[in-house]
């Protein structure tokens, strides 16, 4: 008898603890800490595309600082044989990015991708999980069905309750994937030029050198800034501006050869850029520049892929208007005014390329 009375005693208070805790409502930080574990479920969940098999990690990985693992031109959809047609970018502080806008002069910054067509994190989602030549999802309606059979529906359940239509559903999604983005695990600002800055780290004599070549003969500090971000304080080594920079047409590109349903134009398909966006033809050939964050990992560069190292690129940066390169995909727009004619010699590329390095998180101070 008394067993039976503690037992119903413990149910009770199970129960007044169970209802005491159910209208308790979360907080700010509580909700962020669980929208960046749905977030981090959602990214590396290999059954969100159809057929299953890939998930965001395929063409983001974070060994690679978020770009392409395999250091691929271009990255293959779910879809053997399926290619988009330019280079993954780095996900690692995209959160920095802001919308896509035009200025006082007529110049655009901004926006995500690399002609700036979409303007935040969350919308920014919703090309890849459609995209027949990415992770090739039929419908809004078939991916969410896959998150509701997945471990973590309880973890979304918990965080936004049960889902009452598909479309709400889908906003939950990218919302938790924009967050995780957002996070620490994506923006580490922990290289050696971190530490630099703060006092906790010399750069080596050679890697000075690269810094004041960056900041003067070079003028790569035109575009990849160095003076700290207005909003977060910290140096993103991008103006988020869009530039020509003449990069000739990469015939390896898998794109040129993939379905015709992703490419009617085949080997002639012209990559115009921002122009295609903006629907201006002052603005072809132009892609927003990146981040140079952790770019000893994001090869190969540019949109296109077409040089496969940083000395490659440097020097072509440099010297492009100096020497015999192959001619632009889009002649029209090629920023020569701050590209092209820097004439860095071989070993001051070499001191730029020492100093690239430094940019890559994970550095653990002497």
């Amino acid at each position: 008898m008394f067993r039976s009375i503690a037992i119903l005693l413990l149910l009770c208070t199970s129960l007044v603890v169970l209802l005491s805790s159910f209208g308790q409502k979360k907080t700010p930080q509580e909700i962020a800490e669980l929208k960046n574990e749905l977030g981090r479920q959602l990214f590396f969940d290999k059954a969100l595309s159809q057929p299953n098999g890939q998930s965001c990690t395929v063409c983001h990985a974070p060994k690679t600082a978020f770009s392409d693992p395999n250091h691929a031109i271009v990255s293959e959809g779910m879809v053997d044989g399926a290619f988009v047609n330019r280079n993954s970018q780095s996900l690692a502080y995209v959160s920095f990015i802001p919308p896509l806008e035009k200025d006082a002069l007529g110049e655009y910054h901004g926006g995500l991708f690399w002609d700036g067509r979409s303007s935040s994190l969350t919308h920014q989602l919703s090309g890849p999980f459609f995209n027949v030549a990415e992770m090739n999802n039929s419908d809004t309606t078939s991916l969410v069905s896959e998150v509701k059979s997945a471990p973590y529906y309880s973890l979304y359940k918990k965080l936004y309750g049960r889902i009452r239509s598909d479309e709400d559903a889908y906003d939950h999604i990218c919302e938790a994937l924009a967050t995780f983005e957002s996070s620490p695990m994506f923006n580490e600002f922990s290289s050696k030029y971190d530490f630099y800055l703060e006092g906790k780290a010399m750069l080596s004599e050679i890697e000075m050198q690269g810094l004041q070549l960056f900041e003067g003969k070079g003028r790569c500090n035109s575009c990849h800034t160095t003076t700290p971000d207005s909003r977060s304080g910290k140096v993103l080594f991008s103006n988020y501006g869009y530039y020509n920079l003449g990069i000739p047409r990469n015939g390896n590109n898998p794109y040129y050869t993939t379905f015709a349903s992703i490419n009617a134009q085949g080997s002639q398909a012209i990559d115009l850029g921002l122009g295609s966006v903006v629907n201006d033809v002052q603005q072809y050939g132009k892609f927003r520049v990146p981040t140079l964050r952790n770019v000893q990992y994001t090869g190969p560069y540019f949109h296109n892929g077409y040089y496969a190292t940083l000395k490659e690129t440097v020097h072509f940066i440099a010297n492009r208007d100096a020497e015999e390169f192959e001619s632009p995909e889009v002649s029209e727009n090629v920023a020569r005014q701050i590209t092209g004619s820097a004439h860095l010699t071989n070993n001051e590329e070499d001191a730029i390329v020492a100093f690239l390095l430094c940019l890559s998180d994970g550095y653990v101070a002497q």
